[in-house]
């Protein structure tokens, strides 16, 4: 029976373009919504620009424009970088909409209306000089904790301490320069502990991932605390009825636009969109966010739905954060990279798979090592899968007339192909994408060893072998049809151009029966390999214009290595976890090597170690390690290197890899 579904991915902020972070998380679910359109159900995928806030306004105001014109220009590149990452929205829309404004309106006056609003003076900080309230993020000083200067008034980005605006040392606006004073003004808030019944019965009902929910569950602990939901002019937003120079903070109003979006597309399609949104409600409603804002997620958004007489979603899936070869994105590196920036010198669908390659179930962060992005999309895509319609189906155009064998040489793999269908299926369903496409490349790596022994370049040259060759052949295409469906949600304009020479909609049932007997399209290339020197490319574009050079520096006088000096705060850099090996190989060609997969607790990491002369592979599996984390990767002969186990000892059989606790658990930070 089909299902019915309403799939969000959370609304990126109309305050900047998207970049190959954002990606992570709509190309994941672009994947998840395409893998159910192509079994049949019945899904609508809706988001939209979240336009109200603050740092708009500023923004605004900084260009010499309206906050309503940069809005706008800012929808439309989004909805551009969507497109061209193929991510297919049912409709791209925007929070700052009249559908938008009566959803806020509506459910506000509910929750008012059941006493779940409460009024009350805060204290805030006040910029004279701009005429406004400061949000904490407008406010920067000198660190309380560890008196670093230049930080925001709500968390120093240098010792991790959260503190009030009030504690922070010389406080300055970001707006004018100068210092906010202290100025009260009455505020309304969601009372959030009158849904902790509701809350803790959804959130322990596999509506959340079960990291999630432990995480949730610790805020239970310390209380449910009230939820400032207003803010006083000047805002860009929506005000709030009956409330004199007072607006929805942008958080209120901001998931209210995945209704809202809903709502656009049910009117343009005739069809009732609060049906999906009643308690009770038959149609999945499920969303996907980063890890960062599950808290307003899966704690205030439920509880205002619930409060407001609407159901609780089905599901929220958090996922984790994107590094770029081990490390945070960063401007100076040119890793922090636009989406259109990547366009220009890449085609979106090598940064899909990869992404896929990546993803599970989990919240664990992913790493886009870009040597191993050009060796993974070249290695799997192109040489491995592609091929395999490349081969084959330019033999059966040359020697063949492109057409198909009326029965296959091999049903047995067929018939594992379609039950490789219904695991890669199951995968797709969980989100673990990862696991789905380690199969798909497999089954692809069966094919070519298949294809190799058969030889039949060789077959097709003599008339008496020719349909011995053209079967051979018959079994390529078929895999490859079946490969590629399996794909199809991963790389749609790849899956697009098959269907094409196929001569066949790529279609997830219609794999029940072969192609057979059947008349091919004239094959054109379907994908070129990845050349690094495009993705240096992309990487020199995102870096900042560079400053004029400053005069050389005095060279220090040369230190004995042995006697040079770090302070403390050097030592608190290196971030020291407790790993387990995994797995251990030894390194083909290395004298000293072993290549360590080791669990951190947030994921696996690539370690090269030079231990062979102390250590056989086997002997490793299990031992719990230290490992320097944040270590930067290094690109060796072998492989990229994605962190360093610690050991010690003079050398050739005396090393000694430095041992835990056997308790320890993965991922703990040694102190």
């Amino acid at each position: 029976m089909s299902r019915k579904l309403v799939v969000t991915a959370a609304l990126p902020y109309a305050n900047g373009p998207i970049h190959i972070g954002h990606l992570v998380e709509y190309v994941q679910t672009d994947i998840w919504v395409r893998y159910h359109r192509l079994v049949g159900n019945d899904v609508r995928y809706v988001c939209a620009d979240d336009a109200h806030g603050t740092p708009i306004m500023l923004r605004a105001r900084k260009e010499g424009i309206e906050p309503q014109a940069l809005i706008d220009d800012m929808h439309a590149r989004h909805a551009a970088d969507f497109r061209d990452f193929l991510v297919d929205f049912d409709v791209f829309y925007t929070t700052h909409s009249p559908e938008n404004r009566d959803c806020a309106e509506r459910i506000f006056g509910r929750l008012d209306e059941g006493g779940h609003i409460a009024r009350r003076p805060v204290e805030q900080a006040y910029d004279e000089a701009a005429g406004m309230f400061l949000p904490d993020r407008f406010i920067k000083g000198t660190c309380p904790k560890c008196k670093a200067a230049d930080q925001y008034g709500d968390s120093c980005e240098v010792c991790g301490a959260t503190y009030s605006p009030t504690d922070l040392i010389d406080p300055v606006s970001v707006v004018s320069g100068q210092a906010p004073v202290r100025r009260s003004s009455d505020h309304l808030f969601f009372q959030l502990a009158h849904f902790e019944e509701p809350l803790r019965g959804w959130i322990t009902s596999d509506a959340v991932q079960p990291e999630v929910s432990a995480k949730l569950l610790d805020w239970f602990e310390s209380g449910l605390r009230d939820w400032d939901i207003s803010r006083d002019a000047p805002y860009w937003g929506f005000p709030i009825p009956g409330e004199d120079g007072k607006f929805f903070y942008v958080w209120l109003d901001a998931p209210m636009g995945y209704m809202a979006s809903h709502r656009k597309l049910c009117e343009k399609l005739g069809t009732d969109w609060q049906d999906a949104w009643r308690p009770g409600s038959t149609t999945e409603l499920v969303h996907f966010i980063g890890k960062d804002i599950a808290y307003f997620h899966c704690l205030f958004w439920p509880a205002v739905l619930h409060g407001a007489g609407y159901r609780m979603p089905t599901s929220v899936h958090c996922h984790g954060f994107l590094t770029v070869d081990g490390r945070k994105m960063s401007k100076s590196r040119g890793t922090f990279i636009a989406a259109r920036t990547w366009l220009d010198h890449l085609p979106p669908e090598p940064l899909r798979y990869y992404y896929a390659c990546k993803l599970g179930a989990g919240v664990d962060d992913i790493d886009l090592s870009l040597d191993d992005f050009v060796f993974r999309v070249n290695s799997d895509l192109v040489n491995k899968i592609v091929n395999i319609a490349s081969r084959c189906a330019g033999l059966l155009a040359k020697r063949g007339e492109g057409r198909l064998s009326a029965a296959l040489p091999d049903p047995g793999m067929y018939a594992d192909a379609l039950a490789l269908r219904e695991e890669v299926g199951a995968l797709y369903e969980a989100r673990e994408y990862a696991k789905a496409l380690r199969q798909i490349t497999a089954f692809a790596d069966r094919v070519n060893k298949y294809i190799d022994a058969a030889a039949p370049w060789s077959l097709v040259k003599d008339d008496a072998t020719l349909e011995e060759g053209r079967a051979v052949c018959t079994q390529g295409i078929n895999a490859y049809r079946a490969l590629i469906t399996l794909l199809a949600p991963v790389v749609p304009d790849l899956a697009a151009k098959s269907a094409g020479f196929l001569a066949s909609p790529i279609d997830w049932w219609a794999l029940d029966a072969p192609l057979l007997d059947h008349t091919l399209e004239k094959f054109e290339p379907l994908m070129m390999r990845l050349d690094r020197k495009a993705v240096d490319a992309v990487i020199e574009a995102s870096r900042p214009a560079e400053p004029a050079p400053a005069a050389p520096e005095p060279k220090a006088p040369a230190i004995d290595p042995i006697e040079a000096e770090i302070s403390i705060d050097d030592f608190l850099k290196v971030d020291l976890r407790v790993g387990v090996v995994v797995d251990a190989q030894e390194v083909k060609g290395a004298k000293k090597l072993l290549q360590l997969t080791v669990d951190i607790g947030t994921g696996t990491r690539n370690i090269f170690a030079g231990i062979k002369s102390a250590y056989e592979a086997k002997d490793v599996v299990g031992r719990q390690v230290l490992v320097v984390a944040n270590l930067a990767p290094r690109t060796m002969k072998f492989g990229v290197s994605e962190g360093m186990v610690v050991a010690a000892g003079p050398g050739g059989s005396d090393i000694f890899l430095l041992g835990v606790d056997p308790g320890a658990t993965p991922g703990l930070r040694a102190r």
